[in-house]
């Protein structure tokens, strides 16, 4: 296959680097030409039609979102963030997704229309990943074909839930069935009738004495008697209709055993393999978010009718230096991402568990700056619904929690560091006995140095 597509002064292109370029194959340009079309000419355009529709119907899904979904179906952007080694992918590669992913991060909702939204990247790679041939026609095929979504419930408001062990919504195993009783936090609401299934976590064997193999996960109907959602849950004052996100509880709910995912007790094995590609494509989708938070920025330095003492916006020096770290910052945290993605693709999602860490720890917190700084310029405008800058930060605020703190990917990568110490030590120590060796040759008293090794 061969493209036509040329990279060079083309804006789908303009922020890949030169070494990603090298290796986006044809179906890649395509699809990145594709999206950026597709981003730019139906989603933005479309933004405040959204907000329109959203405000009538809040717990709906408003009626373009569905009118684009078939378009996009149609035009084959459904689903490509599945990688290439998943027989029901569309054929692109992690590092070829996040040039797309990126794109579509520039509009909030875009990936929802290209079914390549959050829950559902993580949860459809799961079902693809563990499922047996008769749960991908029950709940992955639908998914893909975007016939519904779903919701992915771990979190618990009992448990310090950053230490997954102690997830404890009860999961009683039967020969038939499983009997659920607890609470969750943050699943999908069932406000939204598209919302059709949970993926749920608890504790099948509490006694166990691996505390990696006391959990299981399966899949729930959100029709299912004995669930019952109490409340949304507003995000820093969002209620992020129409998906929302919601507090449960399960009460003698009862669901077949066949919903069991890959076998009891195997919860941890499916949290890692779900987790991992899901932390980073919220952090691609979040370069997109600060790109569009940066233009705006510069749209307001050049302003007309904003001239403090007669000058620009971004005549001043400070706003000068502002922009040029800003620009340098998403550019350096598109190199952790895109990195993150190459690693995966080449030495696994297990292999790749620091770049992964590294991009979940360091993106959000960058770009949370990005936009503050955009947020700033705009002044007490930017802080108001007059544009989307707050919700953009809001979402950057959210990642930093979403599929596990960042402190708690921090204490991973340090304790993954400390391991090292001991290497680190020894070749230190090397270093010193041929020092010593050196002084003797060039008759050099040497120097001891207390606590230095």
């Amino acid at each position: 296959m061969t493209s036509n597509i040329q990279i060079d002064g083309n804006p789908a292109f303009a922020r890949i680097p030169p070494w990603v370029q090298a290796k986006l194959r044809p179906i890649a340009l395509e699809k990145i030409q594709a999206v950026h079309d597709w981003v730019e000419t139906e989603c933005i355009p479309a933004e405040r039609i959204y907000k329109a529709q959203l405000k009538e119907t809040r717990w709906t899904t408003p009626a373009i979102i569905h009118e684009l979904r078939q378009k996009a179906k149609a035009r084959g952007l459904f689903n490509l963030f599945l990688p290439n080694h998943f027989e029901e992918s569309p054929g692109l590669t992690n590092l070829e997704y996040s040039c797309c992913a990126e794109i579509m991060g520039r509009v909030y909702w875009a990936a929802q229309t290209m079914n390549c939204h959050a829950p559902e990247t993580g949860n459809i790679e799961l079902l693809a990943k563990y499922c047996t041939p008769e749960q991908k026609k029950r709940w992955l095929y639908p998914l893909m074909n975007g016939d519904m979504s779903s919701a992915y419930s771990m979190t618990e408001p009992d448990v310090a839930s950053s230490d997954a062990t102690q997830i404890g919504i009860k999961m009683e195993i039967t020969n038939k069935e499983i009997i659920i009783n607890g609470r969750k936090l943050y699943g999908n609401c069932q406000y939204n009738e598209d919302m059709q299934l949970y993926i749920l976590m608890g504790c099948s064997d509490p006694n166990n004495p691996n505390p990696w193999n006391r959990h299981t996960t399966l899949v729930v109907p959100a029709n299912t008697p004995g669930l019952k959602q109490v409340r949304n849950l507003t995000i820093m004052g969002y209620d992020w209709a129409p998906e929302g996100h919601g507090e449960y509880i399960y009460e003698n709910v009862r669901v077949p055993i066949e919903n069991i995912i890959l076998g009891p007790g195997r919860a941890f094995e499916i949290a890692q393999g779900r987790l991992g590609p899901g932390r980073i494509h919220h952090c691609m989708r979040l370069i997109g978010q600060a790109e569009r938070a940066f233009e705006l920025a510069l749209i307001r330095c050049i302003e007309p009718r904003k001239k403090p003492r007669g000058k620009f916006i971004g005549e001043f020096d400070s706003n000068i230096e502002r922009i040029a770290d800003m620009r340098m910052t998403i550019d350096a945290m598109r190199l952790v991402v895109l990195n993150a993605a190459d690693t995966m693709d080449l030495q696994g999602n297990k292999a790749g568990r620091y770049a992964i860490a590294q991009s979940k720890i360091m993106v959000p917190n960058a770009l949370l700056k990005v936009i503050d700084e955009a947020m700033q310029m705009y002044g007490g405008q930017g802080l108001t619904q007059h544009t989307p800058l707050p919700e953009i930060w809001t979402y950057a605020r959210f990642v930093r929690v979403a599929d596990g703190p960042d402190s708690a990917h921090r204490h991973q990568v340090g304790r993954d560091q400390m391991k090292t110490a001991k290497a680190f030590r020894e070749r230190a120590e090397q270093y010193t006995a041929k020092y010593k060796e050196l002084c003797k040759k060039w008759n050099l008293e040497p120097e001891e140095f207390w606590g230095i090794v």
